[in-house]
This record gives structure tokens, C-alpha cells and sequence, in this order.
């Protein structure tokens, strides 16, 4: 099932879809499938192993990670079975980000400690990893998919985003400080491969490996669960999103060419999807709206 799982995620990349959850997904299901002798898709199997998601909406999208690729394969090869995509239900209500406050994105950082002793790159590369995702709002994607020389004195030059948009994201002095001190202890300690990111011996960071260890660090910095769900790796972009927006400048033209920036900023391609972070800053939320959709149709403010 291997090849064929390949085979997919190639075909969705070069689609410009962002595989990080995705691929992440699949080789789980394919060791689910392992585990019982399977190698063809099953949907009895694919409905157990989607159930072991935390919420209805994880289940949701778990199974119909698994039916994208069966539809896929299928044609190939008609033993394997594609489940029944609206198994769990097909009301999606989007949960509440959690946002963080400076002083949790401050223990996550000082959490990293206890991966191992400063001697290792892998403490560093978590410390950078989660400050870099707090002060940017990079997708995950987008930051374990930095090379070396996407580091430039202008920022960061982030290329094959979501929709195969290259986009110029600057950085604090601060922030370059930091990442410069990382990439010099990076380069010291690990001399090969070009990724910003990497393990300790030197392979590029992926999400499989990372997903696991900021869930370890959020039980060592000791965050509480929002509504029965975890903060999340993600969640850092929303709440750099939110706090770009609750320091939105007074007057409608402001504001409204602020949200257009961030919309650009974050690669956005249109709008719509910035409006989204506007769920947990209700007070901005009409006149933000508003203003936005005035200032990209040209109308009076």
C-alpha cells in the first residue's frame, strides 16, 4: 500500500494541496491496516481506526482522508473498499482555537529544556521551531519546509505554500537574532543537509515527529485543555492572527487595508479565510468586516 500511498500525496502536492496532516493520516491508517494483516483498504478497518479520533470533527476528517485516497486507488486495484465518507456525520462545526498567552508560549519555549541536554540540537531546534511559528503565524508546513537560504536579510522567502504562492515574510530584529543564533548552533553541531530544521542526525524535521513532541511539551509546560481539547501546534498561527487584528488601528481606512495585509501577510487567498480568526475578537469583528470589504471594493469609508 505503500507505493500507492506515495503515489497519492505526489499527485495532491503537485495539486497544491498541503499534505502535512494528510500524509501524517495515511501512514497511520497503513499501520492500523499492517497491524491486522491488511493490504488493501478496508472500510470496517478505516471506520475503527477514524474512531479513535478525540471529537466527531477529528473522526470526520480522519475517515475522509482515507476515502480521498481508496477513491483514488480504487480503479487500480477493485479490492480496495472505499467507506462511507458521511459515516460520522456531516455537520462540521469548526472548534474554538485555543489562544495563547504570552506567558504559555513563553513555558512551551522554556519546556523545550527537558527534551534533552543543550548539547543535542533537538532542544534547540523545538525552542526556535515554536518561537518562530508564535511571532510569524507560519503554517507548520511552511516552516519545516524552510531551506538555509530561505533565510535572507529581508525575511523569509517561503516558497510552495498552500497554493503554490511564494511570499516574502519579514522578520523582527529580534526574531532574526534568534533565528541567526539558531542556525549558527545548527550549523556547528549538524554540518549536512540544507533544511532550517532538522534531527539530530540531520534528516529534515517532519510532522509525524513533531506533532507528537508539542503535544509532550504542552504536559511539561503544564497548559490546561479549552473546552476538553489540548491547545494545538496550529493554534499558534491563530493566535498570532488574533493579536495582529486586536492591534488593528482606529479608523475604518486602517483598518480595513490592515486586515487586506494580513491577509497577504499569512498567504491568504482571499480574505474570507482571515475573517475566520475574527470568531474570537468579536468586538473588531463588524467593524473589521466592513472596512475590509469597503477598502478592496473601492467604496467610501
Amino acid at each position: 500500500m505503500k507505493q500507492a500511498e506515495d503515489r497519492y500525496l505526489a499527485m495532491r502536492q503537485a495539486a497544491g494541496f498541503d499534505l502535512v496532516n494528510a500524509e501524517y493520516l495515511l501512514r497511520s491508517f497503513a499501520r492500523a491496516a499492517a497491524e491486522r494483516g491488511e493490504t488493501h483498504v478496508r472500510a470496517a478497518t478505516a471506520i475503527e481506526w477514524a474512531s479513535r479520533g478525540p471529537s466527531v470533527a477529528q473522526r470526520d476528517a480522519r475517515l475522509k482522508t482515507i476515502c480521498r485516497f481508496a477513491r483514488y486507488i480504487q480503479p487500480e486495484d477493485g479490492r480496495h473498499e472505499v467507506p462511507p465518507a458521511k459515516h460520522f456525520g456531516t455537520h462540521h462545526i469548526r472548534r474554538v482555537p485555543h489562544i495563547y498567552s504570552r506567558e504559555e508560549i513563553t513555558r512551551l519555549i522554556d519546556a523545550t529544556r527537558q527534551l534533552g541536554p543543550p548539547e543535542r540540537l533537538h532542544p534547540h531546534t523545538y525552542a526556535t521551531l515554536i518561537a518562530l511559528l508564535a511571532v510569524t503565524g507560519l503554517r507548520i508546513a511552511e516552516a519545516l519546509s524552510l531551506q538555509q537560504t530561505d533565510v535572507t536579510a529581508r525575511g523569509l522567502v517561503i516558497r510552495k505554500t498552500k497554493f503554490q504562492k511564494t511570499r516574502l515574510v519579514p522578520l523582527h530584529d529580534t526574531a532574526q537574532a534568534g533565528l541567526d543564533r539558531y542556525l549558527t548552533c545548527r550549523r556547528h553541531m549538524i554540518s549536512n543537509g540544507e533544511h532550517v530544521f532538522v534531527t539530530d542526525d540531520g534528516r529534515p524535521l517532519r510532522y509525524r515527529e513533531v506533532y507528537p513532541t508539542f503535544q509532550t511539551l504542552v504536559k511539561f509546560a503544564g497548559l490546561v485543555a479549552v473546552s476538553g481539547h489540548r491547545p494545538r501546534l496550529h493554534e499558534l498561527r491563530h493566535t498570532f492572527a488574533v493579536r495582529a487584528l486586536e492591534a488593528s488601528p482606529a479608523g475604518r481606512q486602517r483598518i480595513g487595508q490592515h486586515m487586506v495585509a494580513l491577509a497577504t501577510y499569512m498567504g491568504h487567498v482571499n480574505i474570507d479565510a482571515t475573517y475566520w480568526y475574527l470568531e474570537t475578537t468579536p468586538d473588531l469583528l463588524r467593524e473589521i468586516a466592513t472596512a475590509s470589504e469597503t477598502f478592496l471594493t473601492g467604496g467610501p469609508l
